[in-house]
C-alpha cells in the first residue's frame, strides 16, 4: 500500500471493529480504492458484499478481488437474464405484454453459488450487482432442503435421488449436465447447479461406499471427498406442505377479489382473473411450477401480506460487511427500482391480470435495504449529500501511487471560446496529447464536430446513440491516435480510462444542471487526472456555485497531493496502458461483422441458421467469462439476423433457433 492507502485502511478497518454502522471513502480518480477495499476485508476478516450500479463495473470488481485473494473463492452475483421483459399492461391501448426472459446458464451458475454460506464463512468477497434487492426466495426453505452426503454413512440411493428431485435437480441419464444426475448401477452421478465439476457417489447397499469429483467432459477423477453439501437447482424451492398450503390461500384470496371486482361492475376484469388463476392453480398442483410463479411468492414463502420478501441480503450472517462502490450512482438506483416496479404491478391488479398479491413480488424499498445493514463503508470520489450526513467517520484518499496531480483548472469567457478552444486543442496535437469536449446539446456537439473537422482536427462526436461497443472502439482510437478530439456531452459514464487526455473543455460550464452540477464537475475534471500535464478549461461568464465548489474541491486536492509529492521526492509520471486493455476483442467483432454483410447477402437459410447458433455459442461464451460489452454485442448480431430470417418467412417456425427460445 502507498500513498494514502494505509492509513485509508486503518481508520476503516477500526471503525468496523468499533461498530460504526455508516462510513464513507472518499478516493480521488485513480488512486486505488479497490485495492484498499480488499485490505480491509484482510484486516477485519467479515463476510462481505460489494455492491455495484452496473455489469460491467461489477465485473471488473469481481476480476481485481479475484487477482488480490487468489486463494478464495470470490463469488459474483448478478442478473441471471441475458433477456428480460416484465409483465406489464398498457390501459390506453389495451395492450397486454407477457413476460420474456432467457436465462444465461454461465449469470445463473455464480449466482447460485454466491448463496452457498461456506463462501460466507472465509470472509471471501461477494460482489453484487443492485438486483441483490430483489426477491430470491425463503433462505430456511432453502437451506433445509441441502442433501449432506457423508462417506460411510447410511444413505438409500433411492432416497437421494427423490430429494434431489425436490431440489429442482432433472434425473437424466443419456446427458449429464448443470442441474441434472443420472444413476448407473450403485452409482449416482451430478453435476451441481452452481459447480462446473461432476460429483459421483458410490453406494454399496444402503451405505455411500465413496465420493469422487470429476471432471464432467473426459471422466477424470480430481479428488476424492469425505463429505458434500449439495444445495438446491433453483433460487426459488419450497416444501411440499407450504405449496399445499400456498394454493389454498390463492384459492380464498381469488374468491374475495372477484367478488370485489364484480361488486364493482368490472366484469371483464373477473373473468379474466378467474381464468388466469385457475390455470396457474393447476399447473402448480401438477408440476409444482407456472409461469409466472414469482406474483405467489408471498403465499409460497407464507409471508404477512405487505413484509418484505426475502434476499440475498438475508442469506448473509448478521455481522457481515458491505461496501457500496460509486455510491453516488447506486444509491439513486435502489431508491428508483422499488417505485418503479410497483407502478407497473399496480396497473396489472386493477385490471384483472394478477392477484393483489403481486404486489408484494417486488423489490426492497429504501427504507427495508438500510434495515438489512449490519455495517456499511460507501466508496466513491463523489460521495453525495445522503452518505456524508449519514456516516459517523468519512475518510479520504487523495494521494494517487503515481504521485499525479488533479489537474489545473482554468475559468474562461464565452467570448471568442471556440476560437480559443481550438488553439488550446492545436497545443496539444503538437505535444502527441488528447482531448475531450463537453457540451450541453446534441446540436451543439454536432456543429461544434463539424466545425472541428472544416478546420482540419481529427475527431469524432460522442453520443447516446452510439451502441456500447462502437463507443469502445471510438475511445481506442482517440488513444491510438486516429482522432485527437473526442465530443460529446457526457462522458462520465464508466471505461473512460484515457491516460493521452491531457485536456477537458467544458463549454457552458455556467448553465447549472445535473451535468454541470457539483458532483458532475468533479467527475468530468477527473478525466484528466491521469496525465501529468492535467488541465480542465471551463468557458463561462459567471462563476455558479457548483463551479466553485469543485474548483476549489479540486484545488485542495491538489494542493494535498503536491505537498505530499515534495515531501517524499515524488515526480508526477503519466500512466502508460496499453490501448489493448480497454478493445480486447474488438478485433474480433469486427472480422465478425464483416462476415455477417457476407452472410446476409450470400448465404442460405441454412447457413444463416447455423450462423444464429454458432453466434448464440459466442455469446454465452463472452458472458461466462465477464465480457458484457461482447456478449451484447453477439446478441445484437443475432437479433438482425433473426430479423431478416423473419422477413423472408413473414412466419417464424419455432423450431427454427431450437428448443430453448
Amino acid at each position: 500500500m502507498t500513498g494514502d492507502q494505509p492509513q485509508a485502511v486503518a481508520r476503516l478497518a477500526e471503525g468496523v471493529r468499533n461498530d460504526l454502522t455508516y462510513q464513507t471513502m472518499l478516493g480521488v480518480t485513480g488512486s486505488g480504492k479497490t485495492f484498499t477495499m480488499a485490505n480491509i476485508v484482510q484486516e477485519v476478516q467479515r463476510p462481505t458484499l460489494v455492491m455495484a450500479h452496473n455489469k460491467t463495473l461489477a465485473a471488473q470488481l469481481a476480476s481485481e478481488f479475484k487477482e488480490f485473494f487468489p486463494h478464495n473463492a470470490v463469488e459474483y452475483f448478478v442478473s441471471y437474464y441475458d433477456y428480460y421483459q416484465p409483465e406489464a399492461y398498457v390501459p390506453q391501448s389495451d395492450t397486454y405484454i407477457e413476460k420474456d426472459s432467457s436465462v444465461n446458464e454461465e449469470l445463473d451458475k455464480p449466482c447460485l453459488s454466491a448463496k452457498c454460506p461456506p463462501d460466507y464463512t472465509t470472509g471471501c468477497p461477494v460482489v453484487a450487482l443492485f438486483s441483490l434487492i430483489y426477491g430470491l426466495g425463503d433462505p430456511r426453505d432453502y437451506f433445509n432442503l441441502v442433501a449432506q452426503v457423508k462417506v460411510g454413512e447410511e444413505q438409500s440411493r433411492s432416497r437421494l435421488m427423490r430429494q434431489l428431485v425436490d431440489m429442482q435437480y432433472e434425473r437424466n441419464d443419456m446427458n449429464l449436465a448443470r442441474g441434472k444426475f443420472r444413476i448407473r448401477g450403485d452409482t449416482l452421478e451430478i453435476i451441481p447447479a452452481y459447480e462446473e465439476a461432476a460429483v459421483r457417489v458410490q453406494f454399496w447397499g444402503d451405505e455411500v461406499e465413496r465420493i469422487v469429483q470429476l471432471d464432467p467432459l473426459t471422466g477424470e477423477m480430481l479428488a476424492d471427498m469425505a463429505e458434500i453439501a449439495i444445495y438446491p437447482a433453483n433460487h426459488f424451492v419450497t416444501s411440499k406442505d407450504k405449496l399445499d398450503a400456498a394454493v389454498n390461500d390463492i384459492r380464498v384470496e381469488l374468491e374475495e377479489r372477484l367478488a370485489e371486482l364484480r361488486a364493482g361492475g368490472k366484469i371483464l376484469e373477473a373473468a379474466r382473473l378467474e381464468s388466469r388463476t385457475h390455470y396457474d392453480l393447476e399447473m402448480l398442483q401438477e408440476t409444482g411450477f407456472c409461469s409466472g410463479v414469482e406474483n405467489y411468492s408471498r403465499h409460497l414463502a407464507r409471508r404477512a401480506a405487505g413484509s418484505s420478501p426475502w434476499t440475498l441480503l438475508d442469506y448473509f450472517p448478521e455481522d457481515y460487511l458491505m461496501f457500496v462502490d460509486e455510491s453516488h450512482m447506486t444509491l439513486p438506483q435502489v431508491r428508483g427500482m422499488y417505485h418503479g416496479d410497483m407502478s407497473r404491478k399496480r396497473t396489472l391488479v386493477d385490471f384483472g391480470f394478477r392477484l393483489p398479491s403481486a404486489m408484494d413480488n417486488r423489490p426492497l424499498n429504501f427504507e427495508e435495504y438500510e434495515d438489512h445493514i449490519n455495517q456499511v463503508v460507501y466508496v466513491s470520489a463523489t460521495p453525495g449529500p445522503f452518505e456524508m450526513k449519514r456516516s459517523a467517520m468519512t475518510v479520504e484518499q487523495v494521494i494517487r501511487p503515481t504521485g499525479l496531480l488533479d489537474p489545473t483548472v482554468e475559468v474562461k469567457p464565452t467570448e471568442g471560446q471556440i476560437d480559443d478552444l481550438l488553439q488550446q486543442i492545436k497545443e496539444r496535437i503538437e505535444r502527441s496529447e488528447r482531448c475531450l469536449v463537453t457540451t450541453l446539446t446534441k446540436r451543439m456537439a454536432e456543429e461544434l464536430a463539424d466545425y472541428l473537422s472544416e478546420m482540419g482536427i481529427r475527431n469524432n462526436y460522442l453520443h447516446s446513440d452510439i451502441q456500447t461497443l462502437d463507443r469502445i472502439e471510438i475511445l481506442r482510437d482517440l488513444r491510438l491516435g486516429v482522432f485527437d478530439v473526442i465530443v460529446g456531452i457526457n462522458l462520465l459514464r464508466e471505461g473512460l480510462d484515457l491516460p493521452e487526455v491531457s485536456l477537458v473543455a467544458i463549454l457552458d460550464a455556467d448553465k447549472e444542471g445535473y451535468l454541470r452540477s457539483n458532483t458532475s464537475l468533479i467527475q468530468t475534471i477527473g478525466r484528466a487526472a491521469r496525465h501529468a500535464n492535467g488541465q480542465v478549461i471551463m468557458y463561462a461568464d459567471r462563476i455558479t456555485d457548483s463551479m466553485r465548489q469543485a474548483i476549489d474541491e479540486t484545488n485542495r486536492r491538489r494542493a494535498i497531493q503536491d505537498a505530499f509529492n515534495k515531501q517524499h521526492g515524488i515526480e508526477p509520471q503519466s500512466i502508460q496502458k496499453e490501448v489493448h486493455d480497454i478493445t480486447e476483442g474488438i478485433k474480433t467483432i469486427s472480422e465478425n461483422r464483416a462476415r455477417y454483410q457476407v452472410v446476409r447477402s450470400e448465404m442460405s437459410r441454412a447457413d444463416m441458421y447455423r450462423v444464429v447458433k454458432d453466434l448464440e455459442g459466442q455469446m454465452k461464451e463472452a458472458a461466462k467469462s465477464l465480457q458484457f460489452e461482447k456478449a451484447a454485442q453477439f446478441r445484437d448480431e443475432i437479433f438482425e439476423l433473426r430479423r431478416l430470417l423473419v422477413l423472408e418467412e413473414k412466419v417464424l417456425t419455432p423450431a427454427a433457433f431450437g428448443a430453448e427460445e
